[in-house]
Order: structure tokens, then sequence, then C-alpha cells
């Protein structure tokens, strides 16, 4: 990547693939960005651009780079071992280019606190906690072998449409969405879950569905 490159993927702001960090602070705070990366389709961690895609630049890129390391190794389990970095200077101000790739021995958890594993995907530009069951589909998901991809009916396809434009969906915003009772309705949502189709969240108050 060079500059040019940078600053083009800077212009398309946080994403799914993409994470702005001003500075890395300690290894835990960092490794759920990398283990939701390493867990859903990869990306790049930028060290030295804020929120607002300004860079800002590193004090020490080296030790940046180290503070990633860290996270990699101990932070997150099983440990990340394919981490990439790059260093890109604009106007003498450097930016650390963390390259994550997804991985193949999903899921991963990092460690928020002492004995404290969590799981975490990407939605959207941030990183959300697992539940246990997008943590039995990551079990079974390749980077290039995902779910066979079966044909949609007019209301599965209505979910992806919604979600298209709106961050999330709940069992009973479906239930009226299509007219289904809460049985059908479920199992709907379920299918597209294990096809990779939608992502399921459960540690808020209600569950919720994501793309």
């Amino acid at each position: 990547m060079n500059l040019r490159e940078l600053l083009e993927l800077i212009g398309r702001g946080e994403g799914e693939e993409l994470e702005f960090k001003k500075k890395t602070t300690h290894p835990h705070r960092i490794s759920r960005t990398l283990a939701s990366l390493a867990n859903t389709r990869g990306g790049y961690v930028l060290v030295g651009v804020d929120d607002d895609g300004r860079i800002v630049g590193v004090r020490d890129a080296e030790e940046e780079m180290f503070v990633m390391r860290e996270a990699a190794a101990h932070y997150i389990e099983p440990p990340l071992t394919t981490l990439r970095f790059k260093e890109i200077e604009d106007e003498g101000r450097s930016v650390v280019v963390v390259a994550v790739a997804e991985s193949i021995n999903k899921p991963h958890r990092a460690q928020v606190a002492p004995g404290d594993w969590r799981g975490y995907v990407r939605v959207r530009d941030e990183s959300v906690q697992t539940s246990g069951l997008t943590e039995k589909v990551l079990e079974r998901q390749q980077p290039a072998a995902r779910f066979e991809k079966l044909p949609l009916n007019r209301q599965e396809l209505a979910v992806l449409d919604y979600l298209k434009t709106h961050p999330r969906i709940t069992l009973p915003q479906f239930m009226k969405m299509v007219n289904f009772g809460k049985r059908r309705a479920y199992q709907t949502l379920i299918k597209l879950v294990l096809h990779g189709y939608i992502r399921h969240h459960d540690k808020e108050k209600e569950p919720y569905y994501t793309l």
C-alpha cells in the first residue's frame, strides 16, 4: 500500500473492514477490533487516523506495532499469527497500517479482563460481541468456502432488503413485517443465519439480527 492508496482507503470512512485509531493504549483494548475483523471478512486498522478520517500520526510506530503484536499473540485466543504491518508517512506524520486477514481458525475471542474471553464480529463500523449461535456458525465458516447460498423466498428476501437500509431487525419486527407467527418467523431467521446471510446477536436485552 502506498500513500495514494492509503488516502483512498481513509476516504471511504470506517466500515466493516476498516477501523481508525488515533493510537493503541493497551493490548486488550485493540484485541476486540483485531478479533472482530479476523472473525468477519478481514480488513485494516489504521493507527494514527482519528474518527473523522484526519491523519494525526503516531509518536512511535514501532511501539504501536509492538502493542498490536502483543494483542494478537497474548490477548486473542487462538492467537492471530498473520498480521501484516506497514508504516506510511504523510507530511511528516506516520500512519501504521495493520492488515488483518479473515481467519481460517474461527472463532477468535478477545480477552477483555483477566479470565474473561469474548468473541466479536464486525457489524458496520463496530465490533459487536457474538452470540453462542454466531460462534457455532463461525466454526463452520471458511474464508474461501462460505455456506452454500440457497434460493430465498419473498419473506427471506424481505429481511435482507430491510437490513440494507436499517442497522438491525428483531424477531417481533420481522413477525409484523411478514405476518408470521413467532415459531415460523424464528425458523426463517435462523435459516438465514446458518447459511451466512445474516448474523444473530443476543448480548442485549432483546436479541437482534444484522447483515
